[in-house]
C-alpha cells in the first residue's frame, strides 16, 4: 500500500510535495502518522512556552505549521502553491488568513459569538482556507484550542479517538465541517462540545 494513499477525506500530495518527506526510512503509512504525531507532541511542548503569543498572525500560522510537521517534511511551514479539491486558489492564501485573522480579532473585541464559537469558526475557516499541502487539520484543531484556552481556559473537545484515522468519529466530524461549509455551525458546535468540562 501506497503510504500517501488518502482516504476520501484526506487531501492528496502532488509528487513534489511526497518529495519533501525528509524521513526516508517510512515505508508504512503507519509509520508516517507516528513520526508526525511525535512532531506534533514537540509542536505542543514548544506552545507550553508561548502560550501568551498573539496567535492571528501569519508569521504564528506558519512557525506552528513548521513546528508540527518540520522534522518530517521539508515543505512545513510553507503555504502550498498548488490546486487542491478543498481551499481557496494558492494566490489567495494569505489575504484570506489576514481576513479571517482579522476577522476573529473583531470577533472577540465586539463579542460576536460566544467564545467557543469563535474558536469552532477559526477551526472551520481554517480548513476552508486549507493553506498547507498538509495537516490542515490538524493545526486547524490546534489552532482552535489555542483560541479557546485564551479564551475560556480550556480546549475543544474531538472526539475521543484519532481524528487522522477514519473511525466514526471521524466521520461524523467531517459531516459536521460540510455543514459549517453551507453555514450551519450547529453540528460543529455540539462535536466540539460534547462531555467539555
Amino acid at each position: 500500500m501506497d503510504i500517501f494513499e488518502a482516504d476520501d477525506n484526506s487531501t492528496p500530495l502532488t509528487p513534489e510535495e511526497k518529495d519533501g518527506l525528509k524521513l526516508k526510512w517510512i515505508t508504512l503509512r503507519s509509520e508516517l502518522n507516528e513520526a508526525e504525531a511525535r512532531n506534533i507532541a514537540q509542536a505542543q511542548v514548544w506552545l507550553m512556552s508561548n502560550k501568551n503569543k498573539d496567535i492571528y498572525s501569519d508569521v504564528f500560522l506558519r512557525n506552528l505549521h513548521k513546528k508540527m510537521f518540520g522534522d518530517v517534511w521539508k515543505w512545513a511551514g510553507k503555504y502550498r502553491e498548488t490546486e487542491r479539491n478543498i481551499g481557496v486558489a494558492p494566490y489567495q492564501i494569505p489575504i484570506k488568513l489576514m481576513q479571517l485573522f482579522e476577522d476573529a480579532k473583531y470577533w472577540i473585541a465586539n463579542k460576536t459569538f460566544s467564545n467557543h464559537e469563535i474558536a469552532v469558526r477559526l477551526h472551520h475557516k481554517l480548513v476552508q482556507i486549507h493553506p498547507f499541502p498538509n495537516g490542515n487539520g490538524r493545526l486547524s484543531r490546534l489552532m482552535a484550542d489555542l483560541a479557546s484556552i485564551q479564551l475560556d481556559g480550556k480546549p475543544l473537545y474531538w472526539g475521543d479517538k484519532n481524528l487522522v484515522n477514519v473511525s466514526d468519529i471521524r466521520c461524523r466530524y467531517i459531516e459536521s465541517l460540510r455543514k459549517a461549509d453551507a453555514g450551519n455551525y450547529s453540528a460543529l458546535l455540539e462535536f466540539t462540545e460534547k462531555e467539555k468540562s
